[in-house]
């Protein structure tokens, strides 16, 4: 059986820290070098991340979009990629040595639309950066939550998918893949989860970080609901789970000062908190426009 060409693509914005680290990964994959090109697309970087990949340049395709947003850089990728399937992680993950092979290995299946791995802390970590793996948990965010969706950090799909069903939605500048992945699923593909196909994130490492990436998930919920909304309303138990959250927060709140993991604990109600905060100024203050 022949191996796939596999494109795998990576969007960039001021990533001079952890771009380098990002490439060498994918490169050193297990996965044949010659069945597979590695697209990094510059998104109007205003660091040294342009100078970095200029080192690559006989390498891997380099490629610029001055649209910002993860969704314009993305779309420029896969609409240059040469490969059948579209492997996709962010600037500031590095990737294991088998993700590449692992992440692609279920799309034979031509009933899958979207492949997901496991995301994991980077090493060493603190105990708040390590609680970022429960944010990114892709087990759940496949096999528990209603409906499913897939984060970009650890994605693979076939291209004609992502293709046919109008790439990312570059209105978006936040929760773009959720957007697609629920398209993708109303469509009747399924998800599959790989948990061999692992990816290591530079998690939030402080209360600050965790509040801000809370708030942004909660500001730019309301679009994936307006965008969505008669789909999400077939789906009950996503909303009693949002209905819940502030259950949540007086319960972890408690167990703050409880003998348990306190640590885990102050995450889950920061993360919560900022998640509220995000969405009542994200009702207000977003509108989705299709134009």
């Amino acid at each position: 059986m022949s191996i796939p060409v596999v494109s795998v693509i990576v969007p960039v914005y001021n990533g001079e820290k952890t771009i380098q680290a990002c490439i060498e990964s994918i490169l050193q994959s297990n996965y044949p070098r010659r069945d597979f090109e590695l697209i990094v697309v510059n998104n109007a970087s205003t660091d040294k991340t342009g100078s970095i990949l200029e080192r690559y340049r006989d390498t891997i395709v380099i490629l610029y979009e001055s649209k910002r947003g993860p969704s314009a850089a993305r779309n420029k990728g896969i609409k240059n990629a040469k490969g059948e399937y579209i492997a996709l992680t962010d600037a500031d993950c590095f990737v294991d040595y088998n993700w590449l092979s692992n992440i692609v290995l279920p799309l034979h299946d031509r009933e899958i639309g979207i492949v997901g791995g496991q995301n994991l802390s980077k090493n060493p970590h603190n105990k708040i950066e390590l609680f970022g793996e429960m944010i990114h948990d892709h087990f759940q965010a496949i096999n528990v939550y209603k409906p499913p969706y897939v984060i970009t950090m650890n994605w693979a799909s076939r291209s004609s998918v992502l293709k046919e069903y109008n790439f990312f939605d570059e209105n978006l500048l936040r929760c773009e893949d959720v957007d697609l992945a629920f398209r993708i699923f109303q469509a009747g593909y399924k998800f599959f989860y790989q948990p061999k196909a692992i990816v290591s994130h530079h998690n939030e490492e402080n209360f600050l970080g965790l509040f801000k990436e809370g708030f942004s998930h909660g500001f730019y919920s309301p679009l994936i609901y307006q965008k969505h909304e008669k789909f999400l309303q077939e789906y009950s138990k996503l909303l009693e789970l949002h209905d819940s959250i502030y259950q949540r927060i007086y319960r972890n709140f408690l167990l703050c000062f409880s003998n348990g993991d306190k640590i885990n604990s102050w995450c889950a109600v920061v993360f919560d908190c900022g998640k509220i905060i995000g969405n009542i100024f994200g009702r207000y203050l977003n509108v989705y426009d299709n134009t």
